[in-house]
């Protein structure tokens, strides 16, 4: 008997012309519209509402960019006020009061001794080239060009942010081995072999013979988020300060993703009680529009003018939205809700293991949650964890796309699936994400044996 198959609707039929010529018309290299083919059309809070309309809880965030959420009403009313005010919308580097009101609350909510002597640099409107102008900084400040950077590492995608990324070859960057309980580089994790990874980058600049000259600065980022969600261990984190501080090696901190709450710390550095030298900024401090400063210590300020510059230095709009977000989280103490709350849903996630072998590891820190799915019976080579399990991966984000949750991957293989719900997430509304990724989950596996089941999956998205 012949099934009978429901007449597409004309939102449904928008939707699909819109996809099709979006595969027609963008380049190749496009990464979350391959693995969400979704068109959005309104969105509020958590809620994401597609051209077809169905909706999709969104723990993506804009990869970590929406610390309130969509369209969250401080931040609409601080742009519709600049619109309303008649305040010039570009302005190159110029002083305006929006700017200004900006960089007084992003101090405010600076660590103490670095906001006592700071500057800033507003810097072109993406990540990657706040990281280029960190770079270029501390180059100039010491007169050296190597870099410290590490394993699993991921700043951006210009040239120079690449080349202290973790998968690039640059000869001017040594790379040092990133503490991982679960994949340990030296095998042992645990404190241990975060003490392995801080003497193996001890012995590298203090060994004439390593053929590692002292270099211009050391790059981190507190929790690894593109590299699967690996938080750096405190007592490690304050290591690598106090090596860096007594060779005179500027410590750069990539708070472009961890900053602004997302971590249950303001700046994730804050966990360590870490003081760096250079902080770089971007994603959350814009309140969802395109914004990114450095900042750092006044010692540094070597540069002459012009030495960093761009056109785009100068969104007002950004920047309104960006103090409006700033002062929400700060007074109403939402890095401390994401603290209690993504214990909560991690401890959950941890559960999951006892009935879900594939299970490896779930981790994080506040509400940057990581959950990484590996094939149990299959060993990985240079490690005493399984082997990764990308296609599962793959079938779960499909899955949980289908049960209106909108999540993505990360880590090794893109085996790592990242939950980034914003800051103003519910009790009810995590409790709403979590039983969709669990039956998501159970479904993939079920699954797993398919032939496309194994092959779906995409490169990891990079959005800096």
């Amino acid at each position: 008997m012949a099934v009978t198959q429901p007449a597409p609707t004309a939102a449904t039929t928008a939707h699909e012309g819109i996809l099709r010529r979006q595969a027609l018309r963008e380049s190749a290299a496009r990464t979350y519209a391959r693995s969400l083919p979704i068109v959005p059309v309104r969105a509020r809070g958590l809620t994401i509402e597609g051209a077809d309309g169905r909706r999709y809880l969104d723990c993506l965030s804009g990869a970590g960019t929406l610390a309130l959420g969509h369209n969250h009403p401080v931040v609409l009313e601080a742009v519709r006020k600049v619109l309303d005010s008649g305040a010039p919308l570009h302005v190159l580097d110029l002083a305006t009061p929006v700017k200004d009101a900006f960089t007084t609350e992003l101090f405010a909510t600076l660590p103490p001794a670095l906001a006592a002597d700071a500057r800033i640099q507003f810097c072109g409107p993406a990540g990657t080239d706040a990281v280029e102008a960190a770079l270029k900084l501390v180059r100039t400040a010491t007169g050296r060009t190597g870099m410290l950077a590490f394993t699993g590492a991921y700043h951006g995608m210009t040239a120079g942010a690449l080349d202290v990324s973790g998968g690039a070859t640059d000869t001017r960057v040594t790379r040092l081995p990133f503490p991982s309980d679960y994949r340990c580089p030296f095998g042992v994790g645990g404190d241990r072999g975060a003490e392995l990874a801080a003497r193996w980058t001890e012995s590298l600049l203090d060994d004439p013979k390593s053929g590692t000259p002292s270099p211009a600065g050391m790059i981190l980022e507190p929790v690894q988020g593109e590299g699967g969600v690996v938080p750096a261990p405190d007592a490690w984190l304050r290591r690598m300060r106090a090596l860096t501080e007594a060779r005179s090696i500027p410590l750069i901190a990539d708070e472009v993703q961890t900053g602004v709450g997302r971590t249950g710390a303001f700046w994730a550095v804050g966990h360590s009680g870490v003081v760096p030298d250079v902080m770089v900024m971007s994603k959350a401090i814009g309140g969802s529009l395109p914004l990114a400063v450095v900042v750092y210590r006044s010692a540094l300020d070597a540069w002459p003018p012009g030495a960093h510059a761009g056109t785009f230095r100068g969104n007002q709009l950004a920047m309104a939205a960006g103090a409006a977000t700033l002062a929400f989280v700060r007074e109403n103490r939402l890095a401390e809700r994401a603290s209690a709350l993504g214990a909560r849903m991690l401890a959950r996630l941890q559960g999951l293991a006892a009935s879900h072998p594939c299970v490896g590891d779930a981790r994080g820190r506040g509400l940057m949650i990581g959950v990484e799915l590996v094939d149990p019976d299959t060993p990985s080579a240079g490690s005493s964890a399984p082997a990764p399990a990308p296609g599962l991966a793959a079938a779960v984000r499909d899955a949980c796309l289908r049960r209106g949750l909108i999540v993505e991957l990360g880590g090794r293989q893109s085996a790592v699936v990242r939950l980034l719900p914003p800051l103003t997430l519910t009790d009810e509304q995590a409790e709403a994400v979590l039983d969709r990724f669990a039956d998501a989950l159970a479904a993939a596996e079920r699954a797993v044996g398919d032939p496309p089941a194994r092959a779906a999956g995409a490169a990891p998205p990079r959005a800096r």
